[in-house]
């Protein structure tokens, strides 16, 4: 039996049940322990590693898996447990190791798979820092609920509107579905996410929920667009198929680790800790 579909193209009770059963992983790994969240953030950002990695060989580019994978986890406990600079040690090293690895295999590719291994550590990797750098202050978990529910919200808001009311293509070329009437319904909602979740959740002021939800839906649509660009570039609908009514892990955290960075920025320097 077919799938049901949405106007959007997915299957909307099983994105709703994932969605949910992501939602709930996220909490209780925030209310039983702060490592434990951390141990979440090296499993996702792992299985984002091996989907990318598997898109990138559908163009014949190679991905030195190893040495992104054990030097990205050791930039992420590093960003939790000793700070900044013990992750900026951690990501100049597994350079370096992703090119040293690469030798082996010769010059024919070199360039490419290396700056493919460089890219994947960047795009996934160094983002994640900044999600741990943001647990790790003594009211880290409200925090990492600030970044996360801002970013679903924007989501949430852009899909509702550009299904009622979508009718000018925002990138028709990079993303077909995605509207201006769309990104309206996610800078509405994910101002007004922030603004609560900034004031209630984080005791802050609610004009820097207002500068959080601007700043996550820009980045957020910016970080979809981004991926969609990757997909496309690659010749791919999605990348991978381990979500049912998502697509692969990355297709849900395209957005989240865009907005990452610029979401620790804001809360550090607009929102004292608790």
């Amino acid at each position: 039996m077919a799938q049901k579909q949405s106007r959007a193209g997915r299957n909307l009770p099983a994105a709703i049940a994932v969605g949910v059963g992501l939602a709930g992983t996220v909490i209780a790994s925030l209310v039983l322990l702060k490592d434990v969240f951390v141990l979440v953030v090296v499993v996702a950002l792992g299985i984002g590693l091996w989907e990318l990695t598997r898109a990138f060989r559908t163009a014949d580019i190679t991905v030195p898996v190893l040495p992104v994978l054990t030097g990205g986890t050791f930039m992420l406990v590093g960003a939790f447990y000793g700070g900044m600079e013990t992750a900026a040690v951690a990501m100049a090293l597994t350079v370096i190791g992703t090119l040293v690895w690469r030798l082996s295999d010769g010059a024919n590719g070199f360039v490419r798979d290396a700056s493919a291994g460089v890219f994947s550590l960047s795009y996934l990797y160094l983002m994640g820092v900044f999600v741990l750098l943001m647990l790790v202050e003594d009211d880290g978990p409200w925090r990492i609920v600030a970044f996360i529910v801002v970013t679903v919200g924007s989501d949430i808001g852009g899909y509702v509107a550009g299904i009622l009311f979508g009718r000018h293509p925002m990138a028709p070329t990079i993303s077909p579905k995605k509207s201006w009437e769309g990104f309206a319904g996610s800078l509405t909602f994910g101002v007004l996410v922030g603004v609560l979740v900034v004031l209630y959740g984080l005791q802050g002021p609610w004009w820097a929920g207002v500068v959080l939800g601007v700043a996550a839906v820009i980045m957020a649509t910016l970080g979809d667009l981004s991926e969609s660009l990757i997909k496309r570039d690659l010749g791919i609908k999605d990348m991978g198929d381990l979500l049912p009514g998502h697509g692969g892990l990355m297709d849900r955290l395209d957005s989240l680790i865009a907005v990452a960075p610029v979401a620790w920025l804001i809360l550090y320097y607009l929102v004292p800790v608790a």
